[in-house]
């Protein structure tokens, strides 16, 4: 790959970034702002009544470290599945220029997804620190690890359901179903060591668990067992996005067609 392609491409995801930017959030009032804001209510208001109805600590973990590392993970997943959603016919007019493909678009959509929650993340932990919830993180390395992991996969799972949806008219029915499964699936709200060791590794075949235990590890460090493969969970995250870009490949070829 030349780096003349390269930076071609660059530049074709930073402006469809600005534009979806633009669209969504308007160029008056909070604009990206809210991108962040929304999640960080979210998981202040959760964390705020976590403590009113459940102890401190729950099998020896802090509440504020325990919902902030599962529901901002959370949270990732399912904003970048809901966006993915109708990314293709928000800009199906823009599939006409030959230099934007669809993997363009769901690369500017699922970025900016990130990019926002990533920010809203480093105000939690920066508010919870400042509460004494929380200190600093104990692995910083992991925790990147971590936090990308769950990217990589949630956007896996993003472009393979948003391929499925375009293909099965039905599928638009059950990605809410589905994204309410990944609430208990994902192990957003309990840690793995919990589980009976019986059934641990087979909850571990599902993708979703592995990022959210490296980010508590992370933030944890020692402290607390966390159970993850990474090399399995790169590895399926990267299948379910071959997935889903043959699903959407196929797709662009019908819409050029007509």
């Amino acid at each position: 790959m030349s780096l003349s392609f390269a930076i071609r491409h660059f530049r074709i995801i930073g402006a469809l970034l600005m534009r979806e930017m633009t669209t969504r959030f308007g160029r008056e009032g909070l604009g990206f702002v809210w991108m962040i804001a929304e999640p960080l209510i979210f998981c202040l208001g959760v964390l705020f009544m976590w403590t009113l109805i459940k102890p401190a600590y729950e099998h020896g973990i802090r509440l504020g470290p325990l919902v902030m590392t599962g529901y901002m993970s959370l949270l990732l997943y399912r904003h970048m599945i809901a966006f993915s959603m109708g990314a293709v016919e928000a800009n199906i007019g823009l599939l006409h220029h030959r230099q934007i493909g669809i993997l363009h678009i769901f690369l500017a959509r699922n970025f900016m997804e990130f990019c926002g929650s990533t920010v809203a993340l480093v105000i939690v932990y920066i508010v919870l620190i400042a509460l004494g919830q929380v200190g600093l993180p104990k692995d910083w390395l992991l925790l990147y690890a971590g936090w990308l992991m769950v990217g990589w996969v949630g956007f896996g799972v993003a472009v393979t359901l948003a391929g499925l949806a375009m293909r099965y008219e039905i599928m638009e029915r059950l990605v809410p179903v589905i994204s309410y499964a990944m609430i208990p699936l994902s192990g957003a709200f309990f840690m793995v060591a919990w589980i009976p060791e019986r059934y641990r590794e087979a909850f571990l075949l599902v993708p979703l668990p592995h990022g959210i235990e490296m980010v508590r590890g992370g933030v944890l460090g020692e402290f607390v067992h966390t159970y993850y493969h990474p090399a399995y969970a790169f590895a399926f995250g990267g299948v379910l996005i071959g997935a889903g870009l043959i699903l959407l490949a196929d797709v662009k070829t019908r819409i050029v067609i007509e």
